[in-house]
């Protein structure tokens, strides 16, 4: 067979059922064989879709998502969903084409070394320079990106070895062997000794938190989590990678820590004497000034990639490991003890008093205008349980992840680490592709959704049913919100005009059901019509009050214990 058949062939060995794509030139011979494959192709409108479209497939069903472009600028056009998926070890294989083997370094016609550009921001990349290499390249991409830490690789092909009517694509097909990836081997389950130390350490704590970071999602540990939580009546915080991972209406669950966390959840990590990281890294986002962070609190650490022990905060017991493993060892370690769990009453009395006077609050007065808090409410309640949520990055992102409830893990797929606007509508079809029987919204900003609205014409094309919300306040909100409490309200270009462009028009031309919602006594009505929708997308244009601000806040560079609230509570 040919290279391109191989490739094909090479992604259904793989159990690969569909790609996310656009053909060019260098990719082209790879477009052929795909007619006769039983893959399905999801033909995008710009390459930053096709790659945001695999994130949000992985992120809803575990599976690695996949993309094939093509070189130069196909190729750079997806340099961003690379990013944002190393940022949040998002198991994703991406195809690119490139200029013929012979031709590279001559600067051919959309020629770019993509493997040198993406070296920082990949896992892994791959260079094949020969046909016969596929099968075994393509076998090992998929394999370091769905072992130890997930994250993206990219596989980049020249086209002459994938091209039939060429004789350096002529190959025999031998059926991949085991990996040999020197230097490659994650660590999967933790030293006893050092699990052992935790849980002494566990067993000592009087007011602990676990901090339960997106690593909890990527090792499919949310049952064991559970267990280990309940047994020790330790309260769990969940970072904005990690919600769903813990439900939040149990009654351990804190909820988001962090800049954009509530009051209860960032003050407990704070007087906590030990918290307890499972798959987390210490973000600037939850730690603020980390010289003030957690100051009493000692820490246990767990984490697939050794790299991010110790590179923020030091850890007391730095455990590498994969989370679902060691929270088990942990829970193994303490029932073998044979003591019941320790009660921690005082604390979690505690917990609770700040929970009842800090709540989550916003402005509820019937002739104000429409609040985007309100929105996010409404379409909680509106929608089924285990509805996925997709969301862009600012102020509709935090809003989505305080108000809604998550019970169901894999049930939020967001933009944690790069914070990628325009991440909601392509994310939201991938995950949809991936989990037709659930009910799919994006909950979007006007600033996001300008960005990548044009694959609702994907959407509409593939039949993907999705729904965007887009809270609309004519304003790059969260730039706006930082220019109104830190730049004494000089609000340099973050004006974005409500009515151009008309969003309701734009998404009808682009087949899409589309209204327009003024008022909270529209909100509900809408909504109920939008998911009475099943065959094609739903846009939701609310015109939300561009006054509303994301409160509680940590400001930038201060610590959590400055936390501010809103000035309904103060």
């Amino acid at each position: 067979m040919d290279g391109g058949q191989a490739l094909m062939r090479s992604l259904e060995h793989e159990g690969v059922e569909v790609v996310f794509g656009l053909p060019g030139g260098a990719i082209l011979p790879a477009y052929d064989p795909l007619l006769d494959s039983p893959l399905r192709h999801i033909l995008v409108r710009h390459e930053q879709g096709a790659g945001h479209m695999a994130e949000g497939y992985a992120h809803a069903t575990g599976k690695p998502g996949v993309a094939m472009v093509t070189s130069g600028p196909g190729a750079t056009n997806i340099v961003t969903p690379l990013c944002n998926a190393f940022m949040d070890s998002v198991p994703i294989v991406v195809i690119t084409g490139q200029v013929p083997y012979p031709a590279i370094g001559t600067d051919a016609f959309q020629e770019c070394d993509i493997t040198g550009i993406s070296a920082a921001i990949t896992k892994h990349n791959f260079l094949v320079v020969d046909a016969g290499d596929i099968p075994q390249t393509i076998h090992d991409a998929f394999h370091i990106a769905t072992t130890g830490r997930p994250g993206p690789v990219l596989v980049d092909i020249p086209k002459d070895i994938i091209d039939s009517k060429n004789p350096r694509s002529q190959m025999t097909w031998e059926d991949p062997q085991p990996h040999i990836l020197p230097g490659y081997s994650p660590t999967i389950k933790g030293d006893p000794e050092l699990v052992s130390q935790a849980v002494e350490l566990i067993g000592k704590s009087r007011q602990p938190v676990i901090y339960s970071g997106g690593g909890i999602l990527k090792s499919r540990a949310a049952e064991e989590l559970l267990t280990f939580a309940e047994l020790t009546q330790i309260p769990v915080v969940t970072t904005l990678m990690n919600r769903g991972g813990f439900p939040d209406d149990h009654p351990l669950c804190l909820g988001m820590p962090g800049m954009h966390g509530n009051y209860t959840a960032v003050t407990a990590m704070q007087e906590a004497d030990l918290l307890i990281a499972l798959g987390s890294r210490f973000d600037d986002r939850v730690t603020g000034k980390v010289s003030g962070f957690a100051p009493g609190a000692k820490i246990i650490h767990v984490d697939i990639d050794p790299a991010e022990i110790g590179k923020v905060r030091q850890a007391d017991v730095g455990i590498q490991g994969d989370c679902r493993h060691v929270i088990a060892a942990f829970t193994q370690a303490l029932k073998e003890e044979g003591e019941e769990p320790r009660r921690r009453d005082a604390w979690l009395n505690t917990v609770k008093r700040w929970q009842e006077k800090y709540p989550l609050v916003y402005d509820t007065s019937p002739d104000g205008p429409l609040k985007p808090q309100f929105v996010v409410e409404k379409l909680r309640d509106n929608t089924p349980d285990d509805t996925i949520v997709c969301a862009g990055v600012g102020q509709h992102q935090m809003w989505a992840s305080q108000y809604w409830k998550f019970n169901y893990p894999y049930t939020w797929v967001n933009s944690g680490g790069l914070g990628t606007m325009g991440f909601a509508v392509p994310a939201a079809i991938g995950a949809k592709v991936g989990r037709p029987d659930r009910m799919v919204w994006a909950i979007d900003g006007d600033g996001c959704f300008q960005m990548t609205a044009q694959e609702l014409v994907t959407a509409t094309t593939e039949r993907i049913p999705i729904k965007i919300a887009i809270l609309n306040n004519a304003y790059l909100g969260m730039v706006r919100q930082w220019q109104e409490m830190f730049y004494e309200e000089r609000y340099s270009e973050v004006y974005l005009s409500p009515d151009l462009p008309n969003y309701s028009q734009w998404a009808e031309s682009m087949g899409c059901v589309a209204m327009r919602i003024d008022t909270p006594e529209e909100v509900e009505p809408a909504i109920i019509k939008a998911n009475e929708v099943d065959d094609l997308p739903v846009v939701l244009d609310f015109r939300v009050d561009a006054q509303e601000k994301v409160f509680p806040m940590v400001p930038a560079g201060a610590s959590n214990d400055e936390i501010v609230v809103s000035p309904l509570q103060q």
